[in-house]
Parts: structure tokens; C-alpha cells; sequence
């Protein structure tokens, strides 16, 4: 079993190092976010989303795993199984659009969203929902957006935070991302789509450094959220934007 790795140069895999330090610190740091931050980035070396995504998703369900281990107590589990409903149809309808869109079309879709949240943080603007409705159509629409491409945690995470107690939501969200990239990958193996194991299980040692930086900080990130994510939000409208003008070009 070999690695696309080993095709990248040295300047790539410093670089697919570095990128996965972050995805690490974002995920564990924040509790969410780590492919929205990082899969932009990543498709600048290398513009094959199923290349990353399977990468990506093997390593949340590893940390995910680790992060709930002892803390399966401290899920709101009645909330989680009345979101999936609407949650994880779109989901699978995203999946199967991952696997069958020209990849020129996915990635328009993934940089134009991570755009959306650059701007939105970089403002500091916030998802805000006040009815039922709304509530079902952002969770609908960001597990469709997970489906696709591993990013739609903001738009469920602005769900989650108004009916989970805090104590419980970074908890709560591990417990969902695992359940949404069991769904994933599952997809992608009856499909068999390549799910670059090798690859995975080189990058997660160093996956798991970010990891533990991201635990270190994650108090200190909180308290500083609205500072974080406008800094983040700049370099994802900047990242993006030049993203999709070289598609357009």
C-alpha cells in the first residue's frame, strides 16, 4: 500500500504538515471548524477533495473517539437524536453529490462557503435562528454541506449552542461529527471510494500535535473567540477569493 504522499515534494509536505497542525489545533481548539479552516488551504496543494476529505475524516473519528471516551456521560444524546432527522438525510444527498459532481463544480461549492464564513467572522457576524423553522432548515442545510465537504459545522454549530447546555456542547458536537463521518466513510467504502488510509496514519501524528496544542488553548481561544475568528475570517476571504479566481481563470 502506497501514499499520494510520496508524489508531493518537500515543499508540499512541510507545507500538508503544517495545515494539519492547524486542522488539529482548530478542531480541538475551537470544537469545530478544523476542515472548514483547512480544506481550503489544502486544495492550494493539491485540488482533489477526495483526496483530503477521506484524510480529514479518518482523523475526526480518531480524535473524536479519544475526545469521548470518558465524556460519553456529558452528551446530550435526546437532542442529538432528534437533530439526525434532519441532519443526516442531507447529509447522505451531499455524500453522493461529493462523489459524482465535476470536481471544478466542488470546488467553486467549498471555497464559495468557506468564503461566506470568512466574511461572516471577519465582520463578526453570527448565525442567528429564533423559530423552529429556521432551526430545521440550518441543520438540513449544514449537514448537506457536511455531506460535501466536511465544512457545514458553523451553520449546526449556531443551532446547537442556543439548545445545548455549554457544559455539554463541545461533547455533544464531538459525538455528532463522529457520527456524521461514520456516515461518511461507510458511503465511501460501500462505494469504493479510496479512502487513503496510508496517507491518514502518516498524518495523524502529526494531526495530533495540533491536537494537543488546541486542548492546551482551548480556554484561552474561547475567551477570545470574537478576536480568533476575525483573524481566521480574513485569511479564509483572502485564501477563498483567490481560490475561486484561479478556478475562473
Amino acid at each position: 500500500m502506497t501514499s499520494l504522499l510520496f508524489d508531493f515534494d518537500t515543499t508540499q509536505l512541510l507545507l500538508t504538515g503544517l495545515l494539519f497542525i492547524w486542522t488539529g489545533f482548530v478542531r480541538s481548539g475551537l470544537g469545530f471548524g478544523g476542515a472548514a479552516l483547512g480544506l481550503p488551504l489544502m486544495l492550494f496543494l493539491y485540488d482533489q477533495p477526495l483526496f483530503w476529505l477521506p484524510i480529514i475524516g479518518t482523523h475526526l473519528l480518531f480524535f473524536s473517539a479519544i475526545t469521548l471516551r470518558t465524556r460519553l456521560h456529558n452528551v446530550d444524546w435526546r437532542y442529538l437524536r432528534l437533530t439526525s432527522l434532519s441532519i443526516i438525510p442531507t447529509t447522505l444527498i451531499g455524500v453522493f453529490g461529493l462523489i459524482t459532481l465535476p470536481t471544478n463544480w466542488l470546488l467553486i461549492f467549498i471555497y464559495s462557503v468557506a468564503l461566506g464564513y470568512g466574511f461572516m467572522w471577519l465582520l463578526n457576524l453570527s448565525i442567528n435562528s429564533r423559530k423552529n423553522w429556521s432551526d430545521t432548515l440550518l441543520l438540513a442545510l449544514g449537514g448537506y454541506v457536511a455531506g460535501t465537504s466536511l465544512t457545514g459545522a458553523p451553520l449546526m454549530v449556531a443551532v446547537f449552542m442556543k439548545n445545548v447546555a455549554a457544559d455539554q456542547l463541545r461533547n455533544t458536537l464531538f459525538a455528532l461529527w463522529f457520527t456524521l463521518v461514520t456516515i461518511k466513510m461507510s458511503t465511501f467504502a460501500i462505494l469504493g471510494v479510496d479512502l487513503h488510509l496510508f496517507s491518514a496514519l502518516m498524518l495523524l501524528p502529526i494531526a495530533t500535535i495540533g491536537h494537543m496544542i488546541g486542548l492546551k488553548f482551548h480556554d484561552t481561544i474561547l475567551n477570545n473567540d470574537q478576536q480568533f475568528k476575525q483573524i481566521v475570517g480574513g485569511m479564509l476571504v483572502v485564501i477563498s477569493g483567490l481560490g475561486l479566481i484561479h478556478i475562473w481563470t
